[in-house]
C-alpha cells in the first residue's frame, strides 16, 4: 500500500536529521477509485436535519445519507458512519466518499453500504448578541458512550425508518478525522457489539478530554473485537494538548501490543485530509476484506490479563430476573451463594450450574461469606445485624446494632465488616465481641483478606484506592495505606469500587465502573476484564470445584467465566502467595 516515492522524503529526513518540511509535504494523489468511472451506477445523497436529541439536548445538526443504487429494501445494508459529515460528501474534495463507494460496491470490493454523514451539534444562540454553543469537542473528544448512544438510539433509528440497516457489528464501520477520528474509535471501543471497523485519520488522541488515556486503556483492557486503520503525518499538530504525531504512534504501539488487527499509513503531512482522503479506497477494501465474517477478539496479545482469561471463554449467564444481585460467596465445594437484596432472598448456584433458593426473608442480606465452621455469614442490614446460616438455612444472630455492607471471615481470628454510612470498619472476634478498627475511608465497601491473611483490603467506592492494613494477632489493623491504585472511568469522580476477591497468586479482583480491575500484589492494575453487561457490577468471587470460575453479580443477572486463575477461600488455612515482581 505504501509506495517508495511517498516515504522517500521521510526516509531522507531521518537519515539527514532534518525536518520533513525542508523537502515540502508529499503530494498524495487520488487513484482511479476516487474518480467517476463509466458504467458505474451512482448512488444518491440526501440531506436531513435533526433537532430532537435527548442525549445532546438543544442541539441541531445536518446529516446526509448516501444510498447506493444496488440497495434493495429486502436485504439489510451495511452502514458506515462519518463524523464532520459535510466534509466527506463532495466529489472534488479530499474524500469523495460517494464516488469511492459507487466504484467499490460496483466491483464488489465492499458490501452494499449506506453511508451516514453527520455534522456535530450546535445549540443555537438565544439572540444575535450571543454565541451558539458548539458541541463538536464535547461530542467528539469526550470519552464514554454518549456519542455512540446518540448514533444507536437516535440517528440510526431515524435512518432505519427509510432504509433497512444491519444491526450486526460485522456490517458497521465508522470513520472520522481529527476529533472525529477519536470519536469513531471511542464509538467502537465502547460498543464493539455495534461497530467493528474504524478508519482514524489524524486522530486527536491527546489531552483535550481524556483521549491521552487510550494507550494504557488499550494495553490493560480485555481485547475487543474491532479492526482499526490509522493514518497520520509527521507534521501534524503539536500544541498545548500534546503531539498528534506522537499520540497516534502510541495508539498504534498499544494496539499492536494488545494484538489487534491494525494497519497504519504514516506520511509527512499536516493536520488535513490530503493523505487520508486518497487512501480511502484501499482502507475501505482492507476494513471490509472478509465480510460477512465477524471481527474476532485478538488472541496474539502480550497483555497480562490474557494470562488469566482463556480465549473463547466468555461470560456465561447463570441466572436472571432478579432485582439486584450482590454478595457472592463460595463454600468449600465451590458452590456459589448470592443475594437478591430487594427480594430478600439468598440463592445458591450448584456445581451443576442450577440455581435454587437457599433462604427467603433474609432481612435485606447483602454481603455473604462462609466461615471455617461451614456456616454462611451475612450482612443482614435490613435488621442491622450479622447472622449465620447453617446448611439447612437456620439463622443465628452473631451481632446486633451494626449497619453493614460486606464482610471477610478469617480462618482463625474472626471477621471484618464494612459500614459505609459511618465510614467505619468493624472487627468481631470469635467470642462475638465487636469493635471499630478503622474510621475515615470515604465509603468503605468491599472487604477481603489477602491469601496469607496478613493483610486486610478495603475498597473505597467513592475514591480511587483500595486501602491496605496489616492484620495484628488480636484483629487490630495497622499500617493503613491507600495502596491499590484503581483507574476511574472518564467523566467520573470515583472508581465505584464494590466487591472484591483474590486468587492464589495474590492478585486482587475489584468490581468497578470500568469492569473487573485486576491488580498485582504491589497494587498496580495489570488488566481490566470487561463487564458482562453494561450495568452496575457489584461483586465478584471465584467458585466451582477448582475455584477457577470467576462469578459476577451484575445488577439483575449473575454470570460466570472460566479462567486460568484459581481463587482462595479466606475461611480456609492461610496460603502464602509467590513473591511478586516489583
Amino acid at each position: 500500500m505504501t509506495s517508495y516515492l511517498r516515504v522517500l522524503p521521510v526516509v531522507l529526513c531521518m537519515c539527514l536529521n532534518v525536518p520533513p518540511s525542508m523537502f515540502g509535504a508529499t503530494e498524495y494523489k487520488h487513484g482511479p477509485d476516487s474518480a467517476r468511472q463509466e458504467g458505474v451506477p451512482q448512488g444518491e445523497v440526501t440531506k436531513y436535519s435533526f433537532n430532537r436529541s435527548k442525549i445532546f439536548p438543544g442541539t441541531v445538526r445536518d446529516y446526509w445519507v448516501y444510498v447506493p443504487q444496488q440497495y434493495q429494501p429486502s436485504a439489510a445494508a451495511c452502514v458506515m458512519v462519518f463524523q464532520d459529515g459535510g466534509g466527506y460528501i463532495g466529489e472534488k474534495g479530499d474524500w469523495r466518499v460517494p464516488i469511492v463507494f459507487d466504484n467499490l460496491i460496483h466491483k464488489k470490493e465492499m458490501p452494499v453500504t449506506i453511508g451516514v454523514f453527520i455534522n456535530p451539534g450546535v445549540v443555537p444562540a438565544p439572540s444575535t448578541n450571543a454565541q451558539p454553543r458548539f458541541n463538536r469537542s464535547y461530542e467528539y473528544d469526550g470519552m464514554g458512550d454518549n456519542y455512540v448512544r446518540f448514533l444507536l438510539d437516535e440517528i440510526l433509528p431515524e435512518v432505519a425508518r427509510k432504509y433497512n440497516l444491519t444491526t450486526h457489528a460485522a456490517g458497521r464501520a465508522i470513520c472520522g478525522a481529527s476529533s472525529g477520528a477519536i470519536c469513531a474509535f471511542t464509538a467502537a471501543w465502547e460498543r464493539p457489539d455495534a461497530f467493528s471497523k474504524v478508519y482514524s485519520t489524524i486522530g486527536t488522541y491527546v489531552s483535550l478530554r481524556g483521549g491521552h488515556n487510550y494507550p494504557w486503556m488499550i494495553r490493560k483492557t480485555e481485547p475487543k473485537p474491532i479492526r482499526v486503520f490509522l493514518q497520520d503525518g509527521s507534521n501534524d499538530l503539536n500544541i498545548y494538548a500534546g503531539s498528534w504525531w506522537n499520540a497516534n504512534q502510541d495508539i498504534l504501539a498499544a494496539l499492536q501490543f494488545a494484538g489487534y488487527d491494525v494497519k497504519n499509513e504514516w506520511g509527512d503531512g499536516g493536520h488535513n485530509g490530503k493523505q487520508g482522503g486518497p487512501l480511502l479506497p484501499d482502507v475501505v477494501r482492507w476494513l471490509w476484506r472478509d465480510y460477512p465474517e465477524p471481527i474476532k477478539k485478538p488472541e496474539n496479545t502480550k497483555q497480562p490479563i490474557m494470562s488469566i482469561l482463556i480465549p473463547g471463554e466468555e461470560w456465561q449467564l447463570m441466572g436472571e430476573g432478579y432485582k439486584f444481585t450482590e454478595g457472592p460467596a463460595a463454600n468449600a465445594s465451590g458452590e456459589v451463594f448470592f443475594t437478591d437484596i430487594p427480594n430478600n432472598r439468598i440463592h445458591k448456584i450448584g456445581n451443576d450450574g442450577k440455581v435454587s433458593i437457599f433462604k427467603e426473608d433474609t432481612g435485606g442480606a447483602n454481603g455473604l461469606m462462609f466461615g471455617p465452621d461451614g456456616k454462611l455469614y451475612a450482612c443482614q442490614n435490613g435488621k442491622k445485624r450479622i447472622v449465620a446460616y447453617d446448611l439447612e438455612g437456620k439463622e443465628t444472630v452473631v451481632a446486633n446494632d451494626l449497619e453493614s455492607n460486606d464482610l471477610a471471615v478469617s480462618h482463625d481470628r474472626g471477621m471484618y465488616i464494612t459500614e459505609p454510612a459511618k465510614k467505619q470498619v468493624w472487627f468481631i472476634n470469635r467470642d462475638g465481641e465487636k469493635r471499630v478498627v478503622d474510621t475515615g475511608i470515604a465509603f468503605p465497601n468491599g472487604v477481603r483478606l489477602s491469601p496469607d491473611q496478613s493483610v486486610l483490603l478495603v475498597a473505597d467506592m467513592r475514591g480511587q484506592f483500595v486501602w491496605s492494613f496489616s492484620v495484628q494477632p488480636d484483629g487490630s489493623l495497622t499500617n493503613k495505606q491507600a495502596y491499590h491504585f484503581l483507574h476511574i472511568a472518564e467523566g467520573k469522580t470515583e472508581s465505584a469500587a464494590d466487591g472484591m476477591t483474590v486468587d492464589n497468586q495474590g492478585r486482587l479482583y475489584v468490581a468497578t465502573a470500568l469492569g473487573v480491575q485486576v491488580l498485582d500484589q504491589p497494587g498496580r492494575v495489570n488488566g481490566i476484564i470487561s463487564k458482562p453487561q453494561n450495568k452496575w457490577l457489584a461483586n465478584v468471587v471465584f467458585g466451582g470445584p477448582e475455584l477457577n470460575y470467576l462469578y459476577a453479580t451484575c445488577s439483575d443477572k449473575v454470570y460466570r467465566r472460566k479462567t486460568r486463575a484459581k481463587g482462595v477461600l479466606s475461611f480456609q488455612a492461610a496460603a502464602k502467595p509467590p513473591t511478586p515482581g516489583l
